[in-house]
């Protein structure tokens, strides 16, 4: 079966050393395998003190990336792109370092930016994104690590909102260290199949998060997950699913993400009713 995980996201933001010893040892003691570590800026976390955390603990990792303000590749200035391209590869080198096998997040320009773009405008931003994200795909062949971009939906971005997008954005590109990281609550937005977005992506997809379709928990919402759980099993995906939510307490994170009421009675209750029904999909 899949490895189960979740984003720290959902309780904390940003996740620093000094809060990994007991927010690790807590998302264990939950039960699940595997962690997502955001690195939302360097330093922020150190494989000196998250390494041993994590072995103590038993549990896998992965890493995401924040594009916030300051943080594009594409149209933006030169300062801007060679500081964004710095950023993503730290987090290539904390991912290598603690052993997470990838990097994900939607590495193109600042979440929450949107315009738009007529087919020349759009030929130019593609080709830019290839270009300045080359160099970074170098860097996470160099470290062993496989970086995974995420569609986002249309309110988060205008420039790759479907996996349709992202392959023929990325195509010259892709291979063992880069691919798709796909969201179920994008995909529940942008997709006109989720299940068929999945198979779409093949062999290019890295990683998978999910959530209920009101970003909640998993599991007693609308989305299809018989349906997804089957297109994962087609495309031979053996990544973890990581629930990906976040807490309506952090004033910076409930605006960035648009949570405006709490998604469970307690985050720790989305974390263990999202836990179990995963269980239940897998073994399904």
């Amino acid at each position: 079966m899949r490895q189960i995980g979740i984003n720290t996201w959902v309780w904390q933001s940003p996740l620093r050393d000094a809060i990994a010893p007991t927010m690790l040892a807590h998302v264990a003691g939950l039960g699940f395998d595997l962690v997502e570590l955001p690195l939302e800026r360097e330093g922020d976390l150190s494989a000196a003190a998250v390494r041993p955390l994590l072995e103590a603990n038993g549990l896998a990792a992965t890493v995401v990336g924040a594009m916030g303000p300051g943080r594009a590749l594409v149209a933006t200035d030169d300062e801007t792109v060679a500081a964004t391209q710095r950023y993503l590869r730290a987090c290539i080198d904390f991912a290598a370092d603690v052993g997470a096998p990838s990097v994900c997040g939607p590495f193109t320009a600042e979440t929450g930016r949107t315009w738009r773009m007529d087919a020349g405008e759009r030929t130019t931003i593609v080709a830019q994104l290839r270009e300045r994200l080359a160099p970074v795909v170098e860097h996470a062949a160099e470290r062993g690590v496989a970086l995974g971009l995420e569609p986002l939906n249309r309110y988060e971005t205008s420039i790759i909102c479907t996996v349709e997008q992202a392959l023929d954005a990325l195509e010259p590109l892709l291979g063992d260290h880069l691919g798709l990281a796909l969201d179920t609550y994008h995909l529940g937005i942008e997709e006109r199949s989720s299940a068929a977005a999945i198979r779409a992506a093949g062999d290019a997809l890295v990683h998978v998060q999910v959530c209920g379709n009101d970003r909640g928990a998993p599991g007693g919402d609308q989305t299809d997950w018989a349906g997804i759980r089957a297109a994962l099993d087609a495309v031979d995906y053996r990544g973890p699913l990581v629930i990906e939510s976040f807490t309506a307490d952090n004033a910076a994170i409930a605006v960035a993400a648009s949570i405006w009421r709490p998604l469970a009675t307690t985050q720790d209750d989305l974390a263990r009713d999202g836990l179990a029904f995963l269980r239940q999909l897998e073994r399904a």
